[in-house]
Parts: structure tokens; C-alpha cells; sequence
């Protein structure tokens, strides 16, 4: 009779064991909502930043505003007609720079920042100020009106800049040496 019992036992947890094993189902489904909806505060972001730059704009129309072709606003404080030369990828960038709010209060002075030595493209620089070198000539002066995400973006600069401030830079190029 324990043979049987065996037996019986023995058949059913082959029978068991055959079984081919499931696939777990997840716990719950992920949508692309998070996505979308960052989507949608980056746009409604940009919108009310751009907004704000237009006003500053219409608000000086003494000035003339050059729209770049990288989403950011500039105008020559000191144009230079005689010198050609723009900053191209590895030259040296001597600049002095100083940064500020939309709404004209200082956040770092030239003092602050000193004069900047910048390799082109191959060192670390906000993507608008990077850009805006690109623009300039040895001994011009321009003004940028950058959105957040050309400045310092979501992460600001982890000191006195904050997450998604637009930015307002006074840049002189002092000299660019070809390397």
C-alpha cells in the first residue's frame, strides 16, 4: 500500500513539474504621462520666459534685438566692423562677462568672474554664453537675453543661480589667439 501511495505521489509532482513556467505579469503599467506632462510644463516654461524676454524688448525699442538662430536675443553694445575674425573651434577666448536677472539685478559682477580664458568648444561653458562667443568679434561688446534652458537650465549653477532662471549677460571679448 506505501508503494501505491508512492507511486501516486511520485506521479503527480512529475505531472506537476511539467508544467511550462508563466510569465509574471508587472504590477502595474507605466504610461508615458510623466513624459508628457514634463513636455508640457517645459513648453508653458519656455513660452512664459520668451514672453518675458519680448517684453524686456519692447520695452527698449531704442535697441535693436537680433533673434539667434540657437533660440536666444542679443545686441551690440560696441560693434567692431574692422576686425573679421570670429572665434572658431580650439582658438583662445580671452572675455570678461557679468550676469543678471530679467529684471536687471546683479548676480555675478566681471569682478566676481575675473577674466575668463576659454578654449572654444573644448571646455565647459553654458550653452548660450558658448554660442553667443561664437557671434563676436575681438573687442566687441554684446548684450544676451538667454531662456533658462540656453543658461544654466533645471540644475541652475548650485550656487546663486537658481532652477530655471532666464539669464541677461554683458559679454567683452578682449582677444581671440588662434591655437
Amino acid at each position: 500500500m506505501m508503494t501505491r501511495f508512492f507511486y501516486i505521489v511520485l506521479l503527480a509532482i512529475l505531472f506537476a513539474s511539467c508544467k511550462s513556467p508563466e510569465a509574471r505579469r508587472p504590477i502595474s503599467a507605466k504610461t508615458g504621462s510623466f513624459i508628457d506632462q514634463s513636455v508640457q510644463r517645459n513648453i508653458k516654461l519656455n513660452e512664459r520666459e520668451t514672453a518675458d524676454i519680448e517684453k524686456i524688448m519692447s520695452e527698449n525699442p531704442q535697441i535693436e534685438y537680433i533673434a539667434s538662430e540657437s533660440g536666444f536675443w542679443y545686441y551690440y553694445n560696441n560693434k567692431v566692423a574692422d576686425s573679421i575674425q570670429t572665434p572658431g573651434f580650439g582658438d583662445l577666448v580671452n572675455f570678461d562677462y557679468n550676469v543678471k536677472s530679467l529684471d536687471g539685478s546683479l548676480i555675478y559682477s566681471k569682478d566676481n568672474l575675473q577674466t575668463q580664458n576659454y578654449l572654444m568648444d573644448k571646455q565647459e561653458l553654458f550653452t548660450g554664453l558658448r554660442e553667443g562667443l561664437k557671434l563676436m568679434r575681438a573687442g566687441e561688446t554684446a548684450t544676451f537675453l538667454f531662456p533658462s534652458q540656453k543658461a544654466y537650465g533645471y540644475y541652475g549653477d548650485e550656487n546663486k543661480i537658481g532652477t530655471n532662471v532666464p539669464l541677461i549677460c554683458e559679454v567683452t571679448i578682449n582677444s581671440i589667439k588662434d591655437l
